[in-house]
C-alpha cells in the first residue's frame, strides 16, 4: 500500500450502524424489503461487506434496525418538534401539512405498508400507527373533544393521511396541487375540527 492509499483509508469516514440503517431505509423506499441486500448497500455506502458484519449479525438485524430508525425519524422526532408549538390546533395543522408533504416525496411509507404482513414490519407498523393515532387523538382532546370522540377523529385524520399518501404515489394526478392542495388539506382538518 502506498502513502496515497493509506491516507485515503485514514480519511474515509468510519460507517456506523445508523449509516447502514439509513441506507437500508432508502433501499426499502426504492425497492421494498427486497432492496435490502448487503452487497448493493455496501457499494452504495462505498465500503465492503466486512463493515456490515462489524455492525450486524444478519440482514434481518439490519432490517430491524432500519425499522426502528424509521420509527424514530418519521414519528418520534416529528412529535418532539411539534411540541414546541403551544397551540394544539396549529400543531395538528402543521403535522398534517408536513406529514402529507413528506410522504408525497418519499415512497418509504407506501413500501412499508405494502409489506405490512412481514414479521419484521408488522409490529413496527402497529406501534407507529398506535403512537400516531394516539398523538393526534391527544391533540383533539386538548381541543376539548371527549376522549372517545378524540380517538375517533384521530383515527379519521390518520386514515385521511394514509389515503393521501397512497394516492400521492399511485395516482398523483387525482390530488390537487399548488394553492389548491393547501386549501384541500385545510378543508380536511376543518371538517375534522367541526363540532356537531
Amino acid at each position: 500500500m502506498d502513502m496515497r492509499e493509506e491516507r485515503a483509508g485514514q480519511s474515509r469516514k468510519r460507517l456506523t450502524a445508523r449509516d447502514w440503517a439509513d441506507a437500508a431505509l432508502a433501499a426499502i423506499g426504492e425497492r421494498g424489503l427486497a432492496g435490502v441486500a448487503v452487497e448493493p448497500l455496501a457499494a452504495r455506502l462505498g465500503t465492503t461487506k466486512g463493515s456490515f458484519y462489524w455492525h450486524f449479525a444478519s440482514r434481518d438485524a439490519l432490517i430491524e434496525a432500519a425499522l426502528v430508525r424509521w420509527e424514530e425519524i418519521d414519528t418520534e422526532e416529528i412529535i418532539t418538534a411539534l411540541e414546541a408549538e403551544p397551540d394544539p390546533e396549529r400543531r395538528l395543522r402543521t403535522l398534517f401539512a408536513q406529514a402529507t408533504a413528506l410522504a408525497a416525496d418519499d415512497p418509504l411509507e407506501v413500501s412499508l405498508l405494502a409489506t405490512a404482513d412481514d414479521p419484521h414490519v408488522a409490529p413496527v407498523l402497529q406501534r407507529v400507527t398506535e403512537r400516531r393515532v394516539g398523538y393526534v387523538a391527544h391533540l383533539f382532546e386538548e381541543l376539548g373533544f371527549p376522549p372517545q370522540e378524540a380517538r375517533r377523529r384521530g383515527l379519521l385524520a390518520y386514515t385521511s393521511y394514509l389515503g393521501h399518501t397512497q394516492l400521492s404515489h399511485a395516482v398523483p394526478e387525482a390530488l390537487p396541487v399548488g394553492p389548491e392542495r393547501q386549501g384541500y388539506l385545510e378543508s380536511v382538518l376543518d371538517n375534522l375540527l367541526r363540532r356537531e
